[in-house]
């Protein structure tokens, strides 16, 4: 089986994350840091709004059994992207929405992805970045897999 990745984030990552293991075709999921300059960033660091690195989701996905636009599909119904900075009570830039492309066909899909949306939440802009997919740092492991390990992976 060839696999690809996928990398998004949408706010907290846990709930990110429990979104996409729901989906048929996901291989693998791990939650973690990217887009900023911090090498190597603890979540402690990313907390602190000064690292430039969103919480994201890094996915392994099967793409006979789930495309990249299934994905974007999971991503823009599971979150807020007309919010600069946040994901309802969570605020900073640690939580803002962002895409991040690992080659140039996700980028084509992401951008086509968003246009098709604008104008589609009343008014408000989509905020949603789309940018080439830098170092994803991995997260902490008591942060892999959060919301099933605590048996609330019902988001």
């Amino acid at each position: 089986m060839k696999t690809e990745k996928a990398t998004f984030a949408a706010g907290c990552f846990w709930g990110v994350e429990a979104a996409f293991r729901k989906v048929k075709g996901i291989v693998g999921t791990a939650v973690g840091y990217m887009g900023g300059s911090l090498k190597n960033p603890t979540y402690k660091d990313v907390c602190s709004d000064k690292t430039g690195h969103a919480e994201a989701v890094q996915i392994e996905f099967d793409p006979v059994k789930v495309s990249y636009e299934q994905l974007l599909e999971v991503f823009w119904e599971n979150h807020e992207p007309t919010q600069l900075n946040r994901q309802g009570l969570d605020v900073g830039s640690q939580y803002r929405s962002v895409i991040f492309c690992h080659n140039e066909k996700q980028k084509a899909a992401a951008v086509a992805s968003m246009k098709k949306l604008q104008g589609m939440y009343k008014g408000r802009k989509i905020v949603t970045e789309i940018r080439k997919a830098p170092t994803f740092y991995m997260a902490e492991e008591y942060h892999q897999r959060y919301l099933e390990k605590r048996g609330l992976n019902t988001c």
